[in-house]
């Protein structure tokens, strides 16, 4: 028992590290740090390319790494975009953060080598020296862990309580704006926070490296675990972080004991724990305070007084004069349909290899579809769609191949099977704020790919459950047809949705829920729900398809941090337009070809990058690249309409549009007279 406690203290203890990091930059800059499985992975990387591949010894590798490129690393990254998080809605922020998950992992493949590395070495000198506690033998490894975590403890609290540098993060912590007026200069703190942080997440991949891999997926998984901690303290808590991560060690390692060893169930329970930790805290916070609200970090005082990106009270950040059309078909509306028309003739002028990326492209736009609805439509962030996906596409197969029925009833009783579990979902995080929302349903994803992706029903050893097509779309270009047919059905269904008293009530609930509530008297519960029923619904069809595509449900598509990189796909072309998604989804499916195809090996890569980036640049454009371009034409042509003056006399209506995930409008004049007054 002895040695599955001080192993499990030794597991906790890198927990804890992961969590302390994560928790410092929320309280200290009010950001929550979605990309530190991606920074502990970056940085362990360049230690084992320093100290494996080039022979450099632990100590000067391990400096270099922890203390020159996480520090710069860290400075660089706030400096050129972290810093603006703080003047964006809460929603922009979580899915920039999630563009640098997306990009880091591709970036250190190019620049340390791709290949996979499952054990990597730690801190210690190999052959490892073990020690001998009470007939119990302890590695070094793990005494490294637990002298790193009582150093930054201890430390931590005397640079805190007892120093001027601790009184002025106390300060900026309490309270930004109130700290800025005695004299304390917030960049300055706020650069070393997270210089402080991602040391923390290099010291985090590295130490974890040896016993979880040193893999994307073995680094995000700890961070699942390192959340866990952070939601139970509430954001906040730094003692009640540490606590529960090393609670959650040890009990990882003690309950090992007790199960058997051979068992896929067994580890299927020791991989829920961080999740069912997670499911109390929840569950506590829900008792107690009737409501899981997003805490504000940096001081609620700040989140009470600041007004964000210069806008005066009243406007919601980042808006910006719109004309509208008297005209029934605006320009918008003309272009997609241009646009449309053009991806419709896609199947007919390429073919081979092509003609099968095509095909893809129009599967996943029916997928990204889901992700318009949640967060163009309904305004909060699902992180857990491709598991939607991934379990129409296991129960689509399971209909069509063990029970033998025609393949597209078998994906739409699929998707009509998971949509309770959507619905479901949405009851549950109905009282959520943005954040805690984020996090939930990233631990729903997490736990379906544990529990339920594992099971050899849906695994089969590696190969998954074969998945036929309609004897009709057996080939690509009809095939083609079918996915684009069921995409164009869903897109003018959302345009009508837009246009109903239900899309109006949307827009109100995007803009303020609680005025929605008290003011206009919606049931904002009630829309949550449709909202979070119609994304479940069409994501599990979107899944079916997919698995129709490939020929196979295989269950590890539809990994949980696979369908970030969605996510950054489509939040980099648009997420509230209508023909963004399956833009979207040729960029996701031809773009890799056409490297793959036409440029060197080395840079396969290099699309995942620009995808994060290009989540990253919704700071600077929250509408997307479609919207952007959209816009832009429609400027020029009304300043080049012969007889017109390049102003807003064509305009019928002037409004304010949020430029973010959120949308809406409000109308500031009804005519051009008003408007110029």
């Amino acid at each position: 028992m002895l040695a599955y406690i001080l192993a499990g203290l030794a597991l906790g203890s890198i927990y804890a590290i992961a969590a302390a990091s994560i928790t410092i930059t929320y309280v200290s800059t009010g950001i929550l740090n979605f990309a530190f499985g991606s920074f502990a992975f970056f940085l362990a990387r360049t230690y084992y390319w320093l100290n494996s591949q080039h022979g450099w010894p632990i100590v000067p590798a391990a400096l270099m790494t922890l203390l020159v490129i996480a520090p710069a690393l860290g400075a660089f990254l706030y400096a050129v975009l972290l810093r603006h998080l703080r003047q964006v809605p809460k929603l922009i922020q979580i899915v920039a953060t999630i563009g640098l998950f997306v990009a880091m992992p591709p970036l250190a493949l190019v620049l340390y080598g791709s290949e996979t590395i499952n054990t990597a070495p730690g801190l210690s000198p190999q052959p490892e020296h073990v020690y001998h506690v009470l007939g119990t033998v302890v590695s070094l490894d793990e005494v490294i862990a637990y002298s790193f975590l009582a150093g930054i403890v201890v430390l931590g609290t005397v640079l805190l309580r007892f120093t001027d540098i601790g009184l002025r993060v106390r300060g900026l912590v309490s309270t930004r704006a109130l700290a800025s007026l005695s004299g304390i200069n917030p960049f300055v703190i706020s650069i070393g926070v997270w210089v402080i942080a991602s040391v923390l997440a290099g010291l985090t991949g590295v130490l974890a490296a040896p016993s979880v891999g040193l893999t994307p997926d073995g680094m995000t998984g700890l961070m699942a675990a390192a959340f866990a901690a952070v939601i139970a303290a509430r954001l906040r808590s730094m003692p009640v972080t540490v606590v529960v991560a090393l609670l959650m060690g040890v009990v990882t390692d003690v309950i090992q004991e007790y199960l058997p060893q051979t068992s896929s169930l067994t580890a299927a329970i020791v991989q829920s724990i961080p999740f069912v930790v997670t499911a109390l805290a929840f569950s506590y916070f829900y008792v107690r305070y009737g409501a899981v609200r997003d805490v504000a970090g940096g001081g609620s005082l700040d989140s009470a007084i600041e007004v964000q990106g210069g806008a005066r009270p009243g406007l919601t950040p980042r808006t910006r004069p719109v004309l509208v059309s008297r005209s029934m078909l605006s320009f918008g509306t003309v272009g997609s349909l241009v646009v449309l028309a053009l991806i419709a003739v896609l199947p007919l002028v390429v073919g081979g290899y092509w003609l099968t990326l095509v095909a893809g492209g129009f599967v996943y736009g029916v997928i990204f579809l889901s992700f318009t609805l949640a967060l163009g439509e309904g305004g909060f962030l699902w992180l857990c769609l491709i598991s939607f996906a991934g379990l129409g596409a296991v129960v689509a197969a399971q209909f069509a191949t063990v029970a033998g029925w025609p393949p597209l009833l078998a994906v739409a009783v699929a998707a009509v099977i998971v949509t309770p579990v959507g619905i479901l979902l949405g009851l549950l995080t109905t009282r959520f704020g943005e954040l805690y929302v984020a996090l939930a349903t990233l631990t729903f994803g997490l736990l379906v790919e544990t529990l339920v992706f594992t099971m050899n029903r849906f695994l089969q050893d590696g190969i998954g459950v074969p998945m036929p097509r309609p004897g009709w779309a057996i080939g690509d270009r009809p095939f083609a047809y079918l996915a684009l047919g069921v995409f164009a059905i869903i897109a003018v269904f959302l345009l009508n949705l837009r246009r109903s008293t239900t899309g109006l009530a949307l827009s109100a609930v995007r803009r303020s829920e609680a005025a929605s509530t008290s003011v206009l008297g919606l049931g904002v519960v009630g829309l949550r729900v449709l909202v979070c029923a119609l994304a479940a619904f069409v994501a599990g069809l979107g899944g079916g398809l997919l698995a129709m595509y490939s020929g196979t449900a295989l269950p590890t598509e539809y990994s949980t941090y696979a369908g970030l990189a969605w996510l950054a796909v489509l939040v980099t072309i648009g997420v509230r337009s209508v023909i963004a998604p399956i833009v979207a989804g040729l960029c996701f499916s031809v773009v890799p070809g056409l490297f793959q195809t036409y440029l060197p090996a080395g840079w396969g890569n290099l699309p995942t990058i620009l995808f994060g980036l290009g989540a990253i640049g919704l700071v600077l454009n929250p509408d997307g690249s479609v919207t952007l371009v959209a816009r832009w034409f429609e400027t020029l042509a009304s300043r080049l309409r012969p007889g017109r003056p390049p102003d807003i006399d064509d305009t019928e209506l002037i409004i304010a549009e949020t430029a973010g995930t959120g949308g809406g409008a409000t109308v500031l004049a009804s005519s051009p007279q008003r408007a110029n007054s």
